[in-house]
């Protein structure tokens, strides 16, 4: 077999075969297909796109080019959850505690962030001591007895998208939704779980722009799970603002503990209910999502959810004293409010923007190499919808350097106002199953 056919047939919008595929897969990890080749068919993936059957074979193929984890020594259904990324999103530190609390068994692998999207790893590393290098054992043994663990991928795992990534970052074939939906789904797959709830995010703040690329994103990914035996649901969410208040590592980990406690944003414990509802009814923890809601708020309100955030920081080595006093978290050295200049009900909010704020001050890296300033962030308290008075403070900013002149007007261009009342808009766009 020749690869530079297979790049012709994919070129003419033909549908490759699944032994063609296995052929690139294998061949590609084993280094015996160049990536000057491989970028060529991703290229032509990139423009002539691939059918369900091409994707779940190439999913497949990606998942098995390395170790799969095996969850099925631990008693019951099994559960992950994957966000495709989004600014101020801590979803996984006050969901996975929820349906825990609820019986769910949790195991989740978590990624870092890159540019203005925080990564779940970085956020749990703003708890002193929190350790995310778990091996395959002491991984299963946590989720059976606490129910719940959240680590970083081992090396092992489908290094055939390791090297797909790093190649599709910089031939310009990222924005790919076979490509896209083969990665994550790969990877989630491999994770071993029995069903998975996928937040697949859309608006300025996230990767995907509309809401209809959204849901063809995420039926992709439902038809990738269904074909390869996972119970494989979807939730559409609007990133086009910050979701919660906080935007920054040890922020966002005060933010969901301040939700376990039922005291924090609305937006943010409403995305969590609803996800946590899906996951306990494809959980078969429960049999109707009213049930589901009422036991999540059940175990908010009992203390449990709280106590099962405490459990797993322990568990991974992480100072429990920070999570039950969080003003032990990391302190910027500067809290500097913001104040509004003028009067009027927010229209519209930039997530992009203050994700890439909070970058400048240390909250993300623009490169991988950079490293993280845990206790930089924002915490806005104005929102799209609210009303604004002159001198009303917009923002706390937590800096550890003072910010200059520029910064502060790049903040402020991140409102656009209305004289005229503003709906809120909705997060939750739809449920796709």
């Amino acid at each position: 077999m020749r690869f530079v056919e297979i790049i012709e047939k994919k070129r003419e919008g033909h549908a490759l075969t699944k032994e063609e595929i296995h052929f690139w897969i294998s061949k590609y990890v084993e280094d015996k297909i160049p990536d000057y080749q491989v970028s060529a068919l991703c290229m032509a993936i990139y423009f002539q796109g691939m059918n369900a059957d091409e994707i779940a074979w190439l999913t497949d193929e990606m998942l098995h080019s390395g170790d799969i984890i095996d969850l099925s020594s631990i008693p019951g259904i099994k559960a992950d959850k994957h966000s495709t990324g989004g600014v101020g999103d801590k979803t996984s530190l006050a969901l996975a505690p929820m349906v825990a609390a609820c019986g769910l068994k949790v195991a989740k692998m978590s990624g870092r962030g890159l540019g203005h999207t925080g990564g779940t790893l970085d956020k749990v590393e703003s708890i002193e001591g929190f350790k995310i290098a778990l091996d395959e054992e002491a991984f299963k043994k946590q989720v059976e007895e606490i129910g719940l663990a959240i680590i970083g991928q081992t090396k092992s795992l489908v290094p055939a998208d390791k090297k797909l990534y790093a190649l599709r970052d910089v031939t310009g074939t990222v924005n790919s939704i076979p490509l896209i939906a083969s990665s994550i789904m790969s990877k989630k797959l491999a994770s071993g779980s029995d069903t998975i709830l996928l937040d697949v995010k859309f608006g300025e703040g996230a990767f995907m722009k509309t809401p209809e690329d959204a849901q063809l994103l995420a039926s992709t990914m439902i038809s990738i799970g269904k074909k390869l035996g996972r119970d494989t649901r979807a939730i559409i969410t609007n990133m086009n603002q910050p979701l919660g208040n906080a935007i920054g590592n040890a922020l966002e980990v005060k933010e969901a503990i301040a939700t376990l406690h039922d005291e924090g944003p609305e937006d943010f414990k409403q995305l969590c209910m609803q996800a946590g509802a899906l996951m306990l009814l494809q959980g078969k923890v429960c049999r109707t999502k009213e049930e589901a809601l009422e036991l999540l708020q059940e175990n908010i309100s009992n203390g449990k959810a709280f106590q099962k955030l405490v459990d797993m920081v322990k568990a991974q080595g992480g100072n429990t004293e920070q999570i039950l006093h969080p003003d032990m978290l990391p302190q910027a050295t500067y809290v500097t409010e913001i104040p509004s200049k003028q009067e009027g009900y927010i229209r519209e909010l930039h997530a992009l923007e203050f994700g890439n704020l909070a970058m400048e001050i240390g909250a993300g890296r623009r490169v991988k190499e950079d490293t993280i300033d845990y206790a930089a962030g924002i915490v806005l308290h104005k929102k799209d919808g609210d009303y604004v008075k002159l001198n009303d403070s917009l923002a706390s900013v937590h800096s550890n350097q003072k910010l200059d002149e520029e910064w502060i007007q790049h903040f402020y261009q991140c409102f656009e106002y209305s004289n005229e009342n503003v709906e809120k808009t909705p997060l939750i766009y739809k449920t796709v199953e």
